[in-house]
């Protein structure tokens, strides 16, 4: 399980969609003044450089960011994303890719915290290192799940909790599901954000109605597929799964992924879905 490094698959098109509804929901929450906390369940190392030795092995980011990172969007979500990923590239070549954590750190205020946790033992150091200097940040080697139970509910009563294991192991989407209940009991008002891999459409579903089946209301469906289902040959697609959305949500994502889709594929497709209502 610890052999995941996510430097393999920096700025890929599930990066892309993971990071664009995440963007789109702290833009949200920064609306109001009152603070509130990120928690980052799989944080990764929090920075990659897509020049590296890992990124260039598999080129997954020119499925993702590099074909669209100078992009002029007109929706606002997908332009803010866009922006972030430019105030870390100064020059006309692509160099940097942001996690999800590193993400956060550039979007929040001082005033607002962030939580991760990252058990792998090279990634949780480069991570832990880029949050010294920060207030109100609690960056720890820990499994997402006891980080749950040790770190939530947080001080703030309103946030963002991110969720995107790796799934390496098929108990893992089990794991997803039982962490978002034991997680949701702990600190129901805040919205979660459960990235899931399109590999086998059945398993995907079989997950999706799995957390359904939790009986937690307000689900929202958001997924984004540039290549057609492959029957478990490879990632075709990803998706989020959104509890207690922003009301802005699905219309924000319906329009930036009919922007995106056709940057990324000709045969992309895509979905904007309440599963469960209010």
């Amino acid at each position: 399980m610890l052999s995941y490094r996510h430097s393999y698959h920096a700025g890929n098109h599930a990066d892309v969609v993971k990071h664009l509804v995440q963007v789109a929901i702290l833009d949200y929450l920064l609306q109001k003044d009152k603070p509130f906390c990120y928690h980052d369940s799989h944080a990764g190392a929090g920075l990659y450089s897509v020049l590296a030795e890992q990124a260039q092995k598999t080129g997954e980011y020119q499925t993702g960011i590099d074909k669209l990172w100078q992009y002029q969007a007109a929706s606002p979500a997908l332009a803010r994303y866009i922006e972030l990923i430019k105030q870390l590239n100064t020059n006309d070549e692509l160099a940097f890719y942001p996690g999800s954590p590193k993400i956060a750190a550039m979007m929040l205020r001082n005033s607002d915290s962030i939580q991760a946790t990252e058990l792998h033992p090279t990634d949780h150091p480069i991570l832990a290192s880029q949050f010294v200097r920060r207030r109100h940040s609690r960056i720890e080697h820990m499994d997402a799940w006891a980080g749950f139970k040790a770190m939530l509910p947080p001080l703030h009563k309103r946030g963002l909790v991110l969720i995107d294991p790796p799934y390496e192991l098929k108990t893992e989407y089990q794991d997803v599901v039982a962490g978002l209940q034991s997680a949701y009991q702990r600190f129901p008002q805040a919205t979660y954000a459960i990235w899931y891999p399109v590999i086998e459409r059945s398993a995907v579903e079989a997950f999706i109605n799995a957390l359904v089946a939790t009986g937690i209301k307000d689900m929202l469906r958001i997924e984004l597929c540039p290549l057609p289902d492959s029957d478990g040959f490879g990632m075709t697609g990803s998706g989020m799964l959104v509890v207690n959305p922003p009301y802005t949500l699905a219309t924000n994502m319906k329009q930036a992924l009919t922007e995106l889709s056709p940057l990324l594929s000709d045969s992309c497709e895509f979905q904007v879905n309440q599963l469960v209502p209010e």
